[in-house]
């Protein structure tokens, strides 16, 4: 009987051998690539509780064939076919570790993190990400495709054949009974991860204040399919941060505003208030410049490489930010923040919601209900990241995209080129200059994007210094020529503008959607958080601001600058008139509430931690987390969810109040 136990058994054990090697040799290779994050006591972390992960894994995988197999094996009617079934599924199993393991190393450097959610949603373009695949990442590409298919060919495809060739057995019903109970016993046990009422998620097994650390202690199968399970729940943030009562989050939301109770104006949407604007003229017209990808990093006004001489040349033109941050790290963050002014959440932009695809607050609907047009303006196939319908359904009349841009000179995988956007975007703007209304076009660029791609112009090389030159790759060296590029199609635009008709009463808008990378040995690199911002020709003084500000705080500010009363459900400052000195920030799950060089990050199912910032470096260092600090960060990051599920973030119905 024993024997017969262990003859049923052995392809499964024997192949969950083979899964668990392979999974654990490439994350020690990922973690000897990232040596810099480790130290001696991290790594055997990091591999004990990724050996956790990976036997959770596999018992997901192997839990159903592993229930039918001692009884299917052992008969001669369904043997030859059971067994030729599970060869196939062992394959297609295996055949789907390898290929998310091969893709990790590509992801981890653009990104910072193994494959995760920005994996799947990113599948629902192919024609984009195969275009920027095969103008970018073409070796990558062929490589991985190479070695999967040789070692799925010549390496596992006979070790699996040799573990599922079995001879023929008699075994006793008690036999089959026993080796399936058991399997079932271990394969359960391993998908749960734990003995405790929960089963094991990434939190169980995150134990460092570096993300990447507690990245690598997954495998990438789980992080992504642990995605997937989370884009159909759309996690709300109470769920994974801790709760707290809904009248307590409106009072702290509503108090961080700086605005008086008396401002807000409907009792069923609770941040709905009412804001006038400094300027007390005729409405001017608005245009929002988003720059691709453009950190703090890039600009040597910031601290930063010295590759953007047109904007450092603005920095002192108009009203600047030495201090922004950026609410997440993804273009629809950045949409969300700058064109809705919605606190960041740990679900994905409202850009790609479902309940916020129709009447969701805008900074177009609220133009468009004070007579504006409103236009958005993009390089590329305006359908990417849901923007169309979400812009559409909430208050953009016009949507001008690459398929609209006039003979364009150059078309890369994203698009026309930053100089062919820059063609058509101040044709449209004389367009709508010429009714005599007031208008807001959001202009968005792309040549600052993966593979980058962008027309030949006559730009002075950066002088790298020999260690520099050393220290960068080469994908990352093509960044920063294609930022120069950027930096060159905006000056060239903004001095056309300046010579136009509608310069005279349009107040303009440039900033980043994010930064290029992000990646630190922090659960929240906010270096990379740290982005440029520019209002040009508003009635506000020439000034350099060192305040701490978030990107949610743009719209309020503009609104103002424009004479547009702001009634709307915002929790953005006007920065006219207040001071302000906090930003919040998404890094994957963890939330960040910076305030006064004060850093709070919560975190999915494990306490808050508190960090001072050091101003110039950004160096965390860790301090005792105050009550009141946490009570701030944490209704902050709840606000999203509530506003979202509650439908608190609607452009109709509003009580209207002058």
């Amino acid at each position: 009987m024993f024997k017969s136990i262990v003859t049923l058994i052995n392809p499964f054990c024997r192949f969950t051998l083979l899964l668990l090697i392979t999974l654990s040799v490439f994350r020690f290779g990922f973690s000897l690539w990232q040596y810099e994050h480790f130290s001696a006591l991290t790594l055997i972390q990091t591999l004990f509780n990724g050996l956790r992960i990976d036997l959770s894994t596999i018992g997901y995988l192997l839990i159903l064939p592993a229930l039918f197999h001692p009884l299917l094996a052992n008969l001669s009617l369904t043997k030859k076919h059971w067994l030729s079934f599970l060869k196939a599924y062992f394959q297609l199993t295996f055949a789907v570790i390898l290929f998310f393991e091969l893709a990790t190393p590509a992801f981890i450097q653009e990104y910072g993190l193994r494959p995760n959610r920005l994996f799947i949603e990113y599948l629902s373009y192919p024609k984009e990400v195969f275009s920027m695949l095969v103008a970018g990442h073409l070796t990558t590409l062929v490589l991985t495709s190479v070695l999967l298919v040789l070692t799925l060919k010549f390496i596992v495809t006979p070790i699996i054949a040799k573990i599922t060739r079995l001879s023929r057995i008699n075994s006793s019903f008690l036999s089959k009974s026993v080796a399936t109970t058991l399997m079932i016993l271990i394969y359960l046990l391993a998908a749960r991860g734990t003995l405790g009422h929960r089963p094991i998620n990434p939190a169980f097994v995150y134990t460092s204040t570096d993300q990447l650390i507690n990245s690598l202690t997954l495998n990438s199968t789980y992080s992504v399919a642990h995605a997937i399970k989370e884009l159909g729940n759309e996690k709300n943030a109470a769920l994974i941060y801790g709760k707290m009562p809904t009248e307590k989050v409106i009072d702290l939301i509503r108090s961080g505003t700086g605005l008086a109770e008396t401002r807000f104006i409907v009792d069923n949407q609770p941040s709905q208030s009412i804001r006038k604007p400094v300027y007390q003229g005729d409405h001017k017209n608005l245009v929002i410049i988003l720059e691709e990808s453009l950190g703090a990093q890039y600009v040597s006004t910031l601290g930063g490489l010295a590759l953007t001489p047109n904007i450092d040349r603005l920095y002192n033109e108009g009203w600047s930010f030495n201090q922004l941050y950026a609410t997440g790290t993804r273009s629809v963050r950045g949409i969300e923040a700058v064109i809705t002014g919605f606190t960041p959440t740990p679900a994905r932009s409202v850009v790609k919601l479902d309940k916020s695809q129709k009447s969701f607050f805008t900074l177009a609907s609220l133009l468009q209900s004070n007579g504006y047009q409103t236009q958005f303006i993009y390089g590329g196939e305006s359908h990417f990241d849901n923007m169309k319908s979400f812009f559409l359904g909430n208050g953009f009349e016009e949507i001008v995209d690459v398929d609209d841009v006039e003979s364009p000179t150059f078309i890369g995988s994203w698009g026309v080129s930053d100089e062919d956007l820059f063609v058509q975007a101040h044709k449209e703007l004389s367009k709508l200059n010429s009714t005599n209304k007031p208008f807001f076009s959001f202009i968005f660029t792309s040549s600052n994007h993966d593979p980058f791609e962008y027309p030949a112009v006559n730009i002075p090389p950066y002088n790298y210094t020999e260690s520099q030159l050393s220290s960068y790759s080469q994908t990352e060296l093509a960044r920063h020529k294609a930022i120069q590029y950027a930096d060159h199609a905006l000056g060239n635009f903004i001095n056309q503008a300046k010579k136009s008709d509608y310069w005279q009463n349009t107040v303009f808008l440039i900033v980043a959607d994010h930064d290029a990378r992000a990646t630190s040995k922090t659960l929240i690199p906010i270096k990379n958080f740290h982005i440029p911002a520019i209002i040009l020709n508003s009635d506000h003084t020439t000034e350099r601001s060192n305040n701490i500000v978030s990107q949610i705080d743009l719209p309020p500010t503009l609104l103002s600058l424009i004479g547009v009363t702001n009634e709307s459900p915002m929790l953005g400052h006007d920065l006219n008139k207040i001071a302000t000195n906090r930003a919040m920030m998404q890094y994957a799950s963890n939330f960040g509430y910076l305030q006064d060089n004060n850093l709070t990050i919560l975190r999915p199912d494990k306490p808050a931690l508190a960090f001072k910032v050091e101003e110039k470096t950004f160096e965390l260092t860790p301090k005792a987390i105050f009550p009141k600090e946490l009570e701030l960060a944490l209704a902050h990051a709840l606000w999203g969810s509530l506003a979202y599920d509650n439908q608190w973030y609607s452009s109709k119905n509003f009580e209207r109040v002058r």
